[in-house]
């Protein structure tokens, strides 16, 4: 995506527009070091980095060590009550000097303003009619704030000492972040003082709210991102007071956990991964201005231009005067969208639910299943996705359940059988069933899974339903309450789609229907078919990876970066993982010119 564009790649000072920068520290009384003095607030945050650190809780004690954390943090906040950096007036009194900032930076800027949506929140409305895939904004790197800027930063210093922030750009970003909030030369304060004053990320949940989450997949994320974030705000409040490469910081007069988890919000619902410059890897940033856009379904439409140094977006549609203009985030679930950008997106047409699936190593038929399963590139233990639409489960899920229902006799037909070897290639195409009895066996397995499933929720669709429907409902428990009706929606689908399929092929033995034949010359047809239910298992990117967290699928290529391993080696020194979301990139494409976005930010 590559346009002929001027190139400005001169990097200097913001001209402020409009009215000056005000920021101020708020204190409570006569100040806080009357509230709460230096040495208690360090023995609190010593308590709270020890409560983090610890062990992870047996099964069954998450929500008790949650509580816990949750008051520990509590207390710590009442007695920063009041002290923080904050800046006068509304954020919208800052959306002007955003766009003269954007401007003289060299951004585009016609075409556009940024409107109020009502429950959307602040998204971009376009000021004349913009035809689909037109180019209607580009940022040039200048106005990003990433890791590299950070290094380039006062925060500079501690980032080459400090091995935490080396390894994860996400901390980085939000401490940097913080320093440039409190810097009044900054030249990114036009963009900061934009972002919200607080997130909907469930960081910022009331206990009660996050109460609602229990029983659903989203939970077990939920709990570990507030512990993983307040591990990290611990660790670096001691280490911003006591290292003194951080002395000069002006982070360290004013660093409380409100201050910290709102940059981690920032940076969870709006980083995303760019080439550098060279563009010989990539590195994670902050993008001013584009990041205002909303999501809605379609396809990714921004790219980064290595030839213009920017970022460039074309329309996902065509936008008439006074639309608003949407982009797409990816293909995330609900859940994704709820744990990491803080909002439930109602019409999500990659919603979908995981299922663990695994042959038992017990099992006397273990070594054959898996054989079949290595053969089709699939691993004998697996984390699945069950899907909204039809059909609910992938090719890839379909080839395992097939295997995992295979009896002695069929898995030596495709083990050692004529034609053994092609036939892998029919494991994932619905059009060729092992036999009618294995299609009874795997589809009366994932009707029983998705019934088993629906049980451990506390309450029904039909209670979510009603619930939904008082008005008093707090935002945050109302969206707690759409994901888990999502989520229930998703098995009851399945359900019935399992019943169906199930029958279906019962009616197929009942009347001795033959199976359909496969011939070696049908790998033609697999190869080249555009459904994806008939590509052949093997020749696919696997979608779903062996046991592995849903964190990861910020991993280019299904390869570890080298941030990722080096951060893997960090939480082992320090005996201390100290995670922030990072859901950057939908995938890079090879080319040097461009490199795909997916959106990582909330609904303003």
């Amino acid at each position: 995506m590559v346009h002929d564009l001027p190139t400005k790649r001169e990097l200097r000072p913001f001209n402020k527009m409009g009215k000056k920068s005000r920021v101020k520290t708020q204190k409570s009384g006569s100040g806080a070091a009357a509230v709460i003095s230096p040495k208690e607030m360090m023995n609190l945050v010593s308590e709270l980095l020890q409560k983090c650190s610890s062990a992870a809780p047996s099964a069954g004690k998450e929500w008790e060590e949650y509580t816990q954390i949750k008051a520990l943090v509590e207390k710590i906040r009442k007695k920063q009550k009041g002290v923080s950096i904050i800046f006068e007036g509304s954020r919208e009194d800052h959306f002007s000097d955003l766009l003269a900032w954007a401007q003289e930076c060299g951004a585009s800027t016609d075409g556009f303003t940024v409107a109020n949506f009502g429950t959307e929140g602040y998204g971009l409305q376009a000021t004349k009619d913009i035809k689909a895939e037109e180019l209607f904004l580009w940022i040039p790197r200048k106005m990003l704030m990433t890791v590299e800027s950070a290094q380039n930063s006062p925060l500079g210093l501690l980032y080459s000492q400090d091995r935490i922030m080396q390894a994860m750009g996400n901390v980085t970003l939000a401490l940097h972040l913080l320093c440039e909030r409190a810097d009044p030369s900054s030249p990114w304060l036009p963009y900061i003082r934009s972002l919200p004053p607080d997130y909907d990320t469930p960081l910022y949940f009331q206990q009660d709210e996050v109460q609602q989450l229990l029983g659903t997949q989203a939970i077990p994320d939920v709990l570990s991102q507030y512990k993983n974030t307040a591990r990290q705000y611990a660790y670096f409040y001691k280490l911003i007071q006591t290292h003194p490469a951080a002395s000069k910081l002006p982070l360290k007069d004013s660093f409380t956990f409100d201050d910290y988890r709102w940059a981690v919000s920032s940076v969870m619902t709006r980083q995303n991964q760019i080439p550098t410059e060279d563009g010989s890897r990539v590195t994670l940033a902050l993008i001013p201005l584009w990041d205002m856009c909303n999501h809605t379904n379609g396809l990714i439409t921004t790219g980064y231009n290595l030839e213009d140094d920017r970022c460039e977006c074309v329309a996902l549609r065509d936008y008439k005067e006074n639309e608003q203009i949407y982009i797409f985030y990816g293909t995330r679930s609900n859940a994704e969208f709820v744990i990491h950008n803080g909002f439930f997106f109602q019409d999500n047409a990659h919603d979908r639910v995981k299922i663990k699936l695994g042959v038992s190593k017990s099992e006397r038929l273990y070594a054959m299943k898996a054989e079949v399963l290595a053969r089709a590139g699939i691993p004998a233990s697996c984390v699945f996705a069950l899907h909204c639409n039809e059909p609910p489960i992938s090719a890839q899920l379909l080839a395992f359940l097939r295997v995992f229902c295979m009896t002695e006799e069929e898995l030596k037909d495709y083990l050692l059988g004529e034609g053994a070897i092609n036939k892998i290639f029919t494991l994932g195409n619905s059009e060729f069933p092992v036999s009618w009895e294995n299609e009874i066996k795997l589809w009366t397995f994932l009707e029983t899974r998705a019934a088993l499933l629906l049980k451990t929720y506390k309450t029904s669709s039909e209670e979510d339903r009603s619930l939904l429907e008082k008005p008093d409902l707090s935002l945050h428990s109302r969206v707690a309450i759409q994901l888990r009706l999502a989520e229930k929606q998703i098995l009851e689908k399945v359900l019935a789609s399992g019943r169906e399929k199930r029958q279906q092929f019962e009616k197929k033995l009942e009347e001795g229907a033959p199976l359909p034949r496969y011939e070696e010359s049908d790998i033609a047809l697999l190869e080249n078919s555009d459904a994806e239910g008939k590509l052949p298992i093997i020749l696919r990117k696997l979608e779903e990876v062996e046991e592995r967290p849903e964190e990861d699928s910020h991993l280019l290529n299904g390869d570890k970066s080298e941030e990722v391993v080096e951060e893997e080696k960090v939480s082992q020194d320090v005996n201390s993982n100290l995670d922030l979301d990072e859901k950057p990139i939908e995938s890079l494409k090879g080319q040097k010119e461009e490199a795909n976005l997916s959106a990582s930010r909330t609904e303003e």
